[in-house]
């Protein structure tokens, strides 16, 4: 509708204006403009917010609509609560066995304790051997970075757990450093294998002991690896399958395994306390071993004598037979056993001294006992 028939007198659509009403409508709205822009809008025309559609008004029902509302529960009116009634509900045991209740403090408490126990089983990093819980061994796995090799058959390794998931690498920082490492790495005996012996405490090394450990250094060190963990032994080191995956598949490789077939160790030939991991893989442990030998590779390199190899195999001597001869030998150095030290002339008529005076102390003590009883006798 026009904005001119609004400011009309009648409200209604009357057709055209006229040029009057033109003019009436033009100076009631110039005068409507200045009381509106002066004044406010309580001068308006009144016949204009009289006429004016209210978009929000909706007429009331009729009567008999009205009678057909059924009227509201009792149970759905709600009325406004106090605080104080509100407290009451705390020592209401009621109120705690509606469902909405027991959900609401059952979740929670359920979803603590899986947390605790996520973290528990797989994402607590273990400092030391000492820190390992007996449940762990022969049932979990751990993984970590190796941080250096100090045996051709072991290795420190800096437990991670989670790996790059729980952000080790890329959010949590693995220390390198001897000085922060101090304390918080994992001894790690490498299950199923012997490698040749160093020279420790003054006993020879054996051949290709040093093959051994640089090839271990260079096949692990600074890498991740997994071990299957599975008892300490009396160094308190941890006995472990030791897992680690190499380009360009990635696929895992057992380090022990490696090691047998490219004959830089031997399989563990302990009486007790050997670890294999199971019969099955004892078994494919000697099999590497046996065919390191038939192939004549590392340790076993120039075993054979006579022309073209054909000549009796030459025997070498194990890392157990080298511990065992170095045990019966007893305290060595360079190879060489220590004589005992010469017992001296004092040291040697100490025994007939002690003998002598034990004679004289009981000789005077006879005499003694026969005055004491003379003595006795005399009226």
């Amino acid at each position: 509708m026009p904005w001119g028939l609004w400011a009309s007198p009648t409200g209604k659509d009357e057709g055209t204006p006229s040029p009057s009403s033109s003019t009436k409508y033009s100076s009631t709205t110039s005068t409507t403009s200045v009381n509106h822009s002066n004044h406010g809008i309580h001068n308006m025309p009144s016949n204009f917010l009289s006429n004016s559609p209210r978009p929000t008004e909706r007429a009331p029902p009729p009567a008999a609509d009205m009678a057909d509302i059924p009227p509201i529960p009792p149970q759905l009116k709600k009325r406004a609560i106090s605080w104080n009634d509100s407290l009451w509900t705390l020592i209401d045991w009621q109120h705690y066995q509606e469902p909405r209740s027991i959900v609401l403090y059952t979740l929670p408490t359920i979803g603590a304790f899986a947390l605790f126990g996520i973290w528990r089983s797989f994402l607590r990093r273990f400092r030391g051997t000492a820190y390992i819980s007996p449940g762990f061994f022969r049932r979990r796995t751990l993984l970590g970075k190796v941080t250096s090799v100090g045996d051709g058959d072991n290795f420190h390794f800096f437990h991670t757990p989670g790996g790059r998931l729980a952000g080790w690498g890329w959010l949590r920082r693995v220390p390198m450093v001897r000085k922060e490492l101090k304390d918080r790495t994992i001894p790690i005996r490498i299950a199923g294998i012997d490698a040749p012996e160093g020279a420790h405490f003054g006993r020879p090394a054996q051949p290709y002991s040093s093959e051994a450990l640089q090839w271990l250094r260079n096949y692990i060190l600074g890498k991740r690896v997994r071990a299957r963990i599975y008892r300490k032994d009396q160094y308190d080191r941890v006995v472990a399958t030791v897992f680690v995956r190499k380009p360009p598949f990635f696929l895992r490789k057992d380090v022990g395994l490696e090691m047998l077939k490219l004959g830089l160790a031997t399989t563990y030939e302990a009486k007790t306390g050997a670890e294999f991991g199971g019969p099955k893989m004892e078994q494919v442990y000697k099999n590497a071993e046996a065919a390191a030998r038939r192939k004549g590779k590392g340790m076993w390199a120039n075993t054979l004598t006579g022309f073209f190899g054909l000549g009796r195999r030459r025997e070498i001597e194990s890392p157990r037979q080298y511990k065992d001869r170095m045990r019966a030998a007893g305290n060595t150095i360079l190879g060489k056993k220590t004589a005992a030290p010469k017992a001296t002339t004092a040291t040697k008529k100490a025994p007939a001294v002690k003998r002598e005076t034990a004679a004289a102390a009981k000789k005077e003590k006879t005499k003694a006992t026969a005055a004491d009883s003379t003595v006795a006798k005399m009226p």
